[in-house]
């Protein structure tokens, strides 16, 4: 009963995507999780958070309704009880779900730790021993990183797995970190009224994304009162005696501001979990990041045979979404199960800020185009450009990067909505598609996907309400009178 075919470490997304589909193959499948199945994603991160944004989406409604459509809607206040009881409901459920789905399919499930005693055997903390047929699937995730000497409590200070389950809503917040992470959660703060500054080291927001995504973001959640700062850092953060923190924030120029806030969020990204899987045991080691890398990317497998990764615990390129999980976990459980498959794509991984406003993008950036030496055609559009951005109100834009004469290298979105049409991109550029093969499919009016194809219309040279003039620069009209570009 000891032995089986798979043992997975780590039951998040990569962990228990891993064990549902080498159990459909006909393996026999461990699943090892030391605390709830569904990991950081379900009970802490993606699901929770895109709940309570939800719930400040609404917000945001009654107050636009207010202000520019003349509905007179107030909002009376939050309960907040009620608001995080309807959020567990949704996790729990959730929870319920992925439990029946490893029961279903037959995976053994082991609650607690385990850790290597070899490149095909684990040992659990009840003292079993596990040993695998095939392999052994490392999906132990990641946790927040902490600063020196800001160790979370839960309460005034508090990190990404913590802040929504903090107590009651704060009147102020100080954010560090101005990645995808600080900014939902700086968005999320101000929907709920507190007074919100966001702090960011790089000069810019998302600093992984195209830079014009990180313009149009930081134009839009300082229009909603979130005072930004980029190029900026804490020098001195000190917790004050009567409750709150206070800050010295030094600027890109030099000046000095100090800013107070109930809450202190920590924001500045997540280090891998290999606490306790002893990787020596098995002939592993950690590199000096703390990730365990692949020796073979096309299988996911490290230096010892038999021994993949999945999630978390991989360096970069993967880029540490749940989603991507769920692709590297198809592919290691194929590959353990023997049946031929294709390796990740990790250019055609989609990536998702879920703030107000959203940001949505696939593929290179143009910067990241042109350092690898593309001959580069950039089409751009602001949503303001056509009837449904107008609708919307809150500014936003589509771009596209392509190779002159050749394929799209990537799609970059922001505005109201956009994670719902990153889908489109990220068929366009997994497909290797060309600017003319989407210029031929006609999108509907109004939407805002309609200047995805308005952009792609442009690039094609069949521009209806944007024109490229020839060489250079080109400038058009979009469907309000609004400037569109087309860049070559």
């Amino acid at each position: 009963m000891n032995t089986a075919d798979v043992i997975v470490i780590g039951g998040g997304t990569g962990g228990y995507g891993t064990a549902l589909r080498a159990a459909a193959l006909g393996l026999d499948v461990v699943l090892v999780e030391r605390d709830k199945v569904g990991g950081t994603c379900l009970h802490r991160g993606c699901i929770p958070s895109k709940a309570m944004l939800h719930a400040a989406e609404l917000v945001d409604g009654a107050a636009e309704a207010r202000e520019r459509w003349g509905v007179r809607a107030t909002v009376d206040g939050v309960d907040w009880r009620a608001l995080t009881a309807t959020r567990d409901d949704i996790v729990a459920r959730n929870h319920r779900g992925v439990e029946g789905h490893l029961r279903q399919a037959g995976v053994r499930l082991v609650h607690g730790s385990a850790r290597l005693t070899g490149p095909r055997s684990v040992r659990t903390t009840d003292g079993r021993e596990f040993t695998a047929a095939r392999g052994i699937v490392l999906a132990t995730g990641s946790r927040p990183r902490v600063l020196p000497g800001l160790e979370p409590d839960g309460h005034t200070v508090v990190t990404s797995d913590d802040a929504l389950f903090a107590p009651g809503l704060p009147g102020s917040v100080l954010v560090l970190g101005g990645g995808a992470i600080g900014v939902e959660y700086a968005s999320f703060h101000r929907s709920m009224g507190a007074e919100v500054t966001l702090v960011e080291a790089a000069d810019r927001l998302v600093p992984m994304e195209d830079a014009d995504v990180s313009r149009h973001l930081a134009r839009g959640l300082r229009r909603r009162g979130i005072d930004v700062r980029t190029g900026a850092r804490p020098e001195g953060i000190e917790r004050l005696a009567g409750g709150g923190v206070r800050a010295a924030v030094r600027g890109p120029r030099g000046d000095v501001a100090e800013v107070s806030a109930e809450r202190l969020l920590v924001a500045v990204g997540r280090v891998p979990v290999t606490d306790g899987l002893d990787l020596a045991a098995a002939g592993l080691a950690a590199d000096g990041r703390g990730f365990v890398a692949p020796a073979d990317w096309s299988r996911l497998e490290t230096a010892v045979p038999g021994i993949h990764v999945v999630g978390d615990l991989l360096p970069p390129p993967s880029p540490g979404l749940a989603h991507a999980s769920f692709a590297e976990a198809l592919l290691v459980a194929e590959t353990l199960a023997g049946v031929p498959g294709a390796s990740v794509d990790y250019a055609a991984v989609p990536r998702v800020t879920y703030s107000s406003p959203q940001t949505a993008a696939v593929g290179l950036t143009e910067a990241q185009a042109r350092d690898l030496a593309y001959d580069v055609v950039v089409g751009s559009m602001p949503l303001t450009a056509i009837a449904k951005g107008m609708v919307h109100g809150q500014g936003g834009m589509v771009k596209v990067v392509a190779e002159r004469g050749g394929r799209v290298l990537g799609v970059h979105l922001v505005g109201p909505h956009v994670s719902e049409m990153i889908a489109e991109g990220q068929l366009i550029v997994g497909w290797d598609a060309e600017p003319s093969d989407v210029a031929h499919h006609v999108h509907a009016h109004p939407t805002l996907s309609e200047a995805v194809g308005e952009v792609f219309l442009t690039l094609a040279g069949r521009g209806l309400h944007q024109q490229r003039a020839p060489g250079g620069r080109g400038f058009g009209q979009g469907l309000s009178g609004s400037v569109g570009r087309a860049e070559q």
